[in-house]
Parts: structure tokens; sequence; C-alpha cells
């Protein structure tokens, strides 16, 4: 569905510079720096090579096929090179330039130019207004982060490219790793319901996560969530709660935040879980991507002291989740063993300096 953005076989950088300052030197950097094995075709009305690649005036002097190109141009020059991509035959498009609905009036058209042009040509668009996009498993770092991440299980999307960036400056000094990594920016054409659709099947993403300031189609998207569940954990986390935080979004990304009581029963209906923080989204994501899905709701508590256990039993409840009844086997066996002053009952509450075992 996606593969033209996210496996593509070449790709095209619009706006490719010689000169290292400009974005479309470091996201064409970006693209040969990290491994990806693909055909590159720099594009520059000048400069006769990029990076020692040989520069092409137009993704039309380029003599082989192109899956993808990146576009990092004025937003007043992007129709016109779109035009073009849809005459080459390219299939997926990034484009970063920003000023389009964000900016409300003329850039609003434009970004309805824009997607009335990818639609007439059957092309699949990531933005505008966005960081870009990077895939650690056809190592493809079509952005301008200045990190590349891990590779991981976890498919991370945001509308914001600068929760992106502090997200891949945390995760790195964490070692926490990604599969996919997507700035939705505007979201004119791809957004959260292709993503989730893209991947919610594939094996390589063992959580989902969403940073979200609105949603184009929640019918759609809580039909879609409510699949993808069954098989994927989705978690979620929703800005843009009070009224100067809906404001705040309109001039970010040009999105209809929605009420906030919408937004809850859509996560619920759908299966989303919902967190309330970045820290507790990872919190999350950490569980989902490193530990096997438990296969019911009953829990054990093990612990050293009396009060963590009892801190965990009143959240367990809360969750919805109960404490397992052990059977007389395992209390049996868990009064054998070391250490001797170890309870038998949930919570299991061995002695203030446990020793580790192997029962």
């Amino acid at each position: 569905m996606l593969e033209a953005v996210f496996a593509p076989s070449s790709v095209a950088v619009v706006g490719a510079s010689p000169d290292p300052s400009r974005l479309g030197h470091r996201v064409l950097k970006n693209i040969l720096t990290n491994g990806y094995g693909g055909r590159v075709f720099p594009i520059h009305p000048s400069a006769p090579t990029v990076l020692d690649l040989p520069a092409y005036r137009s993704v039309l002097d380029v003599p082989e096929p192109i899956d993808l190109a990146v576009i990092v141009i004025p937003a007043a020059a992007v129709l016109g090179v779109v035009d073009e991509c849809g005459r080459k035959g390219v299939k997926g498009l990034v484009v970063i330039t920003a000023g389009f609905k964000e900016v409300g009036g003329e850039g609003r058209e434009l970004e309805r130019q824009l997607l009335e042009l990818v639609r007439r040509y059957e092309m699949r668009m990531v933005g505008p207004n966005c960081l870009g996009i990077i895939d650690t498993l056809t190592k493809l770092n079509a952005s301008f982060a200045a990190l590349y991440p891990d590779p991981g299980q976890i498919a991370f999307m945001s509308q914001s490219g600068a929760i992106c960036t502090a997200i891949l400056d945390w995760s790195k000094s964490q070692g926490i790793g990604f599969s996919r990594f997507v700035s939705l920016g505007n979201k004119a054409d791809v957004d959260e319901v292709a993503l989730l659709r893209a991947w919610g099947g594939d094996p390589q993403n063992r959580v989902i996560l969403a940073y979200l300031e609105g949603i184009n189609d929640g019918p759609t998207f809580i039909q879609t969530a409510r699949e993808v569940t069954k098989r994927t954990p989705v978690i979620a986390i929703k800005s843009g709660t009070t009224q100067a935080g809906t404001r705040a979004i309109s001039s970010h990304t040009g999105s209809l935040a929605g009420s906030e009581r919408a937004y809850e029963a859509a996560f619920q209906q759908s299966g989303i879980i919902r967190a309330e923080s970045m820290e507790e989204l990872f919190d999350y994501a950490l569980a989902f991507a490193y530990q096997p899905p438990i296969p019911g709701n009953r829990i054990a508590i093990v612990t050293n002291a009396g009060g963590p256990g009892i801190i965990a039993t009143d959240a367990i409840e809360r969750s919805g989740l109960r404490l397992a009844e052990f059977t007389p086997a395992t209390i049996e066996r868990l009064r054998a063993g070391p250490p001797p002053t170890a309870g038998a009952l949930n919570p299991t509450e061995v002695s203030a300096d446990p020793r580790p075992t192997a029962q």
C-alpha cells in the first residue's frame, strides 16, 4: 500500500543542495549515510553534482524510474514539481516544505491543489510541512532529523516534527529502537488511518505509537483502529485537550482538534490505549515491545516490601485486572523455597534483602 514511500527502489531529492546549510543537503546526506541501498538522484537547477552524485535539473531528466520523491523547495514551486513527478510515474512523495494549510488563506488553497495533483496521478504523499520519514528496516532516512534511531519494533507517527526530534534525542540516550518513524505534518494524504492500515499487519511492529493533534475521519479511524488493535497494541497521546490547546493546534498544522469527550470515546471504542504524557506513552511502548502480551487478566505480585505490594494491588484493580489466586501446589512450592521468610500468598512478600535464586 505504501511501499513506494517506505521501501522504494530509488529516491529523488528535489531541492538537494551542495550548500551544507540547506535542508535539502541534510536530507540527501541522511539518505546516503544511513545505509539505504537503492538509487539516489539529487535534483538541482544548476549544480552538476551534489555530494558526489550527478545532479539533474528535473525528475523528468532522470534516465531511470523513480519510486519516491522527497521535496524540499519553496512552497510556490511545489505544485509544478509534483506535476512533473506525476508525469514521471513517481508513486510516493514526502513533501517536507511548509507554507500550506497551516498558514491559512492562500496556503490552504495551495494544499487543496497539491492534494488534487496527488490524487490525479494516484500517488501517496506524506506531508506537507513535515520532518520526513525514517524506516530502519529499509535503512531509509528521508528526513532532516539530526539523529538516526536504533532499529527496534516500535512504529511511531506524529503530527509534530518537534516532538519527533525530541523523541529521537531521548530514545537514543535510552537505547530505544524504532521500526518506522514518521512525521505526518499536515497529513493532506497519508494520515493516521493510512499508517494504521500499513503497520497493523506487519510483524516488524510490535506496538504502534501516535502523537495526534486531530483526526481527519473519525468513523474510519475507529473502524480501522478496532481491527488493528486486535493484532497490534496502539498507544496514543492526544494534545489540544483545552480550549487554548485547540487554538494552538489550528495554527500549528491547520487541524481541527475536536472535542475531548469525542476523542476519549473514540479511543475506548477502538481499543486504543490513551497515554496522558510522553513518559507514559513510552512506558506502555516498552512494555508491549519487549514483553509478550498476557493471555488473561490474572496477575501475581512479588515484592520485597508490603507497601509497594499494596500500591501494585490497587493499580491492578483500577486497571480491570485481578490478583491471581494461587493453587495449593503453588502455595506449597512457595513455602518450601528460599527465602524462609517469604509469604506464600498474593502479593508474595520476600525478605527485605532477597537473594537471586534459580527455582
